[in-house]
């Protein structure tokens, strides 16, 4: 009797250790510790949010560089503050003159949003006034590269962009330059930069058959004058808008501008959105005080709190731990529903950044966000096994030298293996 008791306790005690959760940290760890992650620093945290059971735990509590990862924090912001609809702007009326007070809506006259009903809504009025300087933001982040200025992924932010704060140039017969305004501002020619550093001035070689976006230099002169051709109306800056019980004006759904932004990995969206949430706050906009609300409102509760710099993560300052984003990010999935979720979120071997990417057989079995930087290659979302179980996880990857490639190829393992294990 003795010896069968104690036959049953080893087997019960073998079946513990082989248990999913076992073979799976016994295998991750194994592939952390193997020579290809010995010069580079490395997170993961993998969580079921439904026992709240820690799966793997490996530098869960340590600080990264998160690259687009801090669009999880946006994200969040904008699904807690936003409403239904993106707030275009505060404004008054008196007779012919529409006064207008920007809120850091991106999407006027932006090429993606075309059905945007806020360039009819302006046109009814003769007189457009406008109020341009409630930003107290930089038009750059800190911690941006400042050589980056004329690249597509780092617009200036402003309290009233128009067309993106993009120049879009195209090939057909002749240059399309958008919006026309500048046609007389693109040289044809090839050369290293794509703009000069201090003037509307780009470069567009004759030879390019792709699409180019260029930043443009912002200030409110320049919007006036886009503006008025735009609208083909009377615009004026003024200084701060008139008294009176301001009204608010929406643009299109919220959420075609999260998901662009995630989906995409959208820095211009993402740093307006934040601007945006800031205008629920106070006429004057800032996204330090957003990100301060947020953080002690909302997320008072993280045990590492993040040093978080920007909405879009181009700058290098900041810093999360895989724990505080999968915090967040089971923040979202008992709040907002999973269908809704899922849909702004990139799908592995389907849509986004991830198209290509930890493609599913044949739905897809990651939902999430990317985040690349030089050295640097993070991705945070949602997990779904064979088994049905969804999980949530963050895979941190800093200071690598070997292609990234090479490093998403080893995280797409890990990945099938969570996936196929538990």
């Amino acid at each position: 009797m003795k010896k069968i008791l104690a036959f049953t306790i080893f087997i019960l005690l073998l079946g513990a250790c082989s248990s999913p959760k076992k073979v799976l940290q016994k295998s991750t760890l194994k592939l952390l510790s193997s020579d290809f992650y010995n010069s580079q620093f490395t997170g993961l945290l993998v969580v079921d949010p439904k026992t709240n059971d820690t799966i793997l735990n490996y530098n869960g509590k340590k600080y990264f560089t998160p690259a687009s990862n801090t669009k999880i924090f946006t994200l969040f912001t904008a699904l807690n503050m936003l409403p239904d609809s993106i707030p275009a702007f505060k404004y008054l009326t008196e007779n012919d003159t529409l006064y207008v007070q920007g809120t850091g809506d991106p999407t006027l006259l932006h090429p993606y949003f075309q059905n945007n009903p806020i360039p009819e809504f302006m046109k009814g009025y003769e007189h457009i006034k406008l109020i341009t300087n409630n930003l107290q933001d930089n038009k750059f982040g800190p911690g941006w590269a400042w050589d980056d200025y004329d690249y597509y992924y780092q617009p200036e932010k402003g309290s009233f962009p128009v067309y993106g704060n993009v120049v879009t140039m195209s090939h057909s017969l002749i240059p399309n330059i958008s919006p026309e305004y500048f046609k007389d501002s693109v040289v044809p020619l090839s050369y290293s930069k794509n703009r000069a550093e201090s003037s509307n001035t780009f470069f567009y070689s004759p030879s390019r058959v792709d699409t180019l976006e260029v930043p443009f230099k912002t200030d409110s002169v320049l919007t006036k004058k886009l503006l008025s051709d735009a609208l083909q109306r009377d615009i004026a800056i003024l200084p701060k808008i008139p008294t009176g019980q301001l009204k608010t004006k929406y643009s299109v759904p919220t959420d075609t501008v999260l998901k662009r932004m995630m989906q995409e990995s959208d820095n211009f969206l993402a740093e307006q959105l934040l601007i945006l949430s800031s205008s629920m706050l106070s006429d004057t906009l800032s996204t330090d005080r957003v990100r301060k609300h947020v953080l002690e409102n909302l997320l008072s509760d993280l045990k590492q709190p993040p040093r978080w710099v920007d909405g879009s993560g181009l700058s290098r300052y900041n810093l999360f731990t895989p724990e505080s984003i999968v915090k967040v990010l089971q923040k979202m999935y008992g709040e907002i529903p999973r269908e809704r979720l899922f849909d702004i979120f990139p799908a592995g071997g389907r849509s986004g950044t991830l198209e290509s990417w930890y493609t599913g057989n044949p739905e897809p079995y990651i939902y999430a966000k990317s985040g690349s930087l030089g050295n640097v290659y993070c991705l945070s979302g949602y997990l779904i096994t064979k088994s049905g179980k969804t999980l949530i996880f963050s895979f941190m990857n800093n200071h690598f030298q070997s292609p990234s490639a090479e490093v998403k190829q080893r995280m797409e393992t890990t990945f099938e293996r969570i996936r196929d294990t538990y």
